[in-house]
């Protein structure tokens, strides 16, 4: 891919960028003052932007606690989900609907992601120089791709939803259950892809305080019009609506908290009160801007679509095993483990984000010095944190799972997942945090093949090795079944089973966390141009 922008006609009325690609203009009969450089003292504290008067420790602060508090609540509402559906009167079906549901809008995300991290990535550095008309830029263009992206998204999967539930290998209700909650779900991406473009931006800009509120008010929506629909009792409360929409009514509440967050995040970016304004002039399409945000969003799309390929295979690999060993509620099991195990990586996202934005701010001040120390700082909070969670995990497992379901399937094979993720948090704060940074530091393509090598190089071999999994073959590569050696059953007496699958996925996350390690001590992201 080439990292010239494609050619764009100059007329004088059009938005330009500079011989250097940095600084959008308007052209004008008399050249404009340069807009002032943003600047920071010598230990790091802003003297401009959002951040202004704040050092590196209290900027770390102000980025950080908002998004752990905006995830613990969207970690809630999934958690609230999966319970709601567990208390449905075909729970188990359910569950593992909803299990399969979460990746499908895993791959929704990762599409509206890739566009946010290019974003985040220019309005930091926009930011960082004090070039606030190109930041505006980037902000229009963000929600005008945003809005093409997700309606879009909505359209492929609608369409795509019945061969995706074929592919999941579930029971005939699941499937139905799982059909019924995409397409709803399909009609509300547009929604939520102009939320997380507009809150990308925001955390770009250091304004870590409107995506929170903006959250909130989405998660509050989304909890309370999903219980009031489903029809569900829940922790001894009853549906006060008096509906029974089951399935349907919890995919209606996520699309109506997307409606409300996204009207709410919009209004916050017209009000620019981020340091930079949403303004309609600006989402009028333009190339260099467009290519600017495509250039970086392809590698990110790219290595997440990849990670988000490998861990499908393993959604296939649950399913084959229930198959295989003729049990029901592995996949929901499976969910209910990574609802539980995303509140552990609360603390690591939190730090990453911040990191991201003081990288990309630093580094546009020239000073990749204070990139690194900042990005150092986070990593270590954020081991720390998810380190002590850890410790819940290992100790009390059962009395954490038994809070979010009591069907006997799930009691049963969840807490053996909670202990092995939590022995292996630190490792997994260091790939968090050391990846998000890159990112915010413009270093995608490094980050993408990471993340491909170790998905498709260590995490599927594994995985296939050590869960014992029997593979059936393709009719049209001659049919049979790709039988598993099972090898660690024959040496260490670990049967096939959700729990060995589960040792496989944590030991390559332990591997991936140190190659980011690696990539951060060798220092390439700080060299990087966006």
């Amino acid at each position: 891919m080439s990292d010239s922008p494609p050619h764009h006609d100059e007329h004088a009325e059009d938005p330009l960028i500079d011989p250097d690609q940095e600084e959008m203009v308007v052209v004008p009969a008399v050249p404009a003052p340069a807009e002032p450089r943003a600047e920071c003292t010598r230990d790091g504290t802003f003297k401009k932007g959002r951040l202004a008067g704040l050092s590196m420790n209290q900027a770390i602060w102000v980025l950080a606690w908002p998004v752990v508090t905006e995830s613990f609540l969207n970690s809630l509402v999934g958690l609230v989900d999966t319970a709601l559906s567990a208390s449905l009167p075909e729970g188990e079906a359910a569950t593992d609907a909803i299990g399969g549901a979460s990746y499908t809008m895993w791959l929704i995300g990762l599409v509206i992601m890739a566009l946010a991290v290019g974003a985040t990535a220019l309005v930091s550095r926009s930011v960082g120089k004090g070039r606030l008309g190109v930041a505006n830029t980037i902000l229009g263009q963000t929600m005008t791709l945003g809005i093409i992206i997700g309606v879009s998204i909505g359209v492929i999967i609608g369409l795509g939803s019945p061969l995706i539930a074929a592919s999941l290998n579930m029971s005939e209700l699941a499937t139905e259950y799982f059909a019924q909650y995409m397409l709803i779900i399909a009609l509300g991406t547009p929604f939520a892809s102009v939320l997380f473009c507009m809150i990308a931006c925001s955390r770009g800009a250091g304004d870590s305080i409107s995506p929170l509120n903006a959250m909130i008010a989405r998660n509050v929506v989304n909890i309370l019009v999903s219980w009031g629909l489903s029809g569900v009792t829940i922790y001894g409360m009853t549906s006060p609506l008096g509906f029974d929409m089951g399935i349907k009514g919890i995919a209606i509440g996520t699309v109506a908290g997307d409606l409300v967050g996204a009207i709410l995040i919009t209004h916050m970016a017209r009000t620019g009160r981020w340091s930079i304004k949403l303004k309609p002039i600006r989402m009028r399409p333009h190339m260099v801007t467009i290519w600017r945000l495509v250039r970086l969003g392809i590698p990110n799309f790219l290595e997440t679509f990849g990670l988000w390929i490998g861990n499908f295979f393993i959604i296939v690999f649950v399913g084959l095993l229930s198959r295989q060993l003729d049990r029901e509620g592995l996949l929901g099991s499976h969910l209910i483990g990574i609802r539980i195990e995303a509140f552990s990586f609360l603390p690591g996202f939190a730090m990453g984000t911040a990191a991201a934005a003081l990288a990309g701010q630093y580094l546009g001040m020239k000073r990749p010095d204070l990139a690194r120390t900042a990005i150092i700082r986070c990593t270590a909070i954020a081991a720390i944190l998810m380190g002590s969670l850890g410790v819940f995990f290992i100790t009390i497992p059962s009395q954490i799972t038994r809070a979010l379901s009591d069907v006997p399937s799930h009691e049963e094979m969840v807490p053996d997942l909670l202990i092995i993720c939590g022995i292996v948090q630190i490792p997994f704060a260091l790939s968090i945090v050391f990846r998000s940074a890159m990112r915010g530091a413009g270093d995608v393509r490094f980050v993408m093949f990471l993340t491909w090598f170790t998905t498709y190089a260590i995490r599927l071999p594994m995985a296939y090795v050590i869960s014992g999994v029997d593979i059936p073959i393709p009719h049209f590569l001659g049919g049979g079944i790709l039988e598993n050696p099972r090898l660690l059953e024959s040496w260490f007496g670990l049967e096939p089973s959700l729990k060995a699958l589960w040792i496989a996925l944590c030991s390559e996350m332990c591997i991936r966390g140190v190659l980011f390690t690696l990539r951060f001590v060798h220092g390439g992201w700080a060299t990087k141009k966006v």
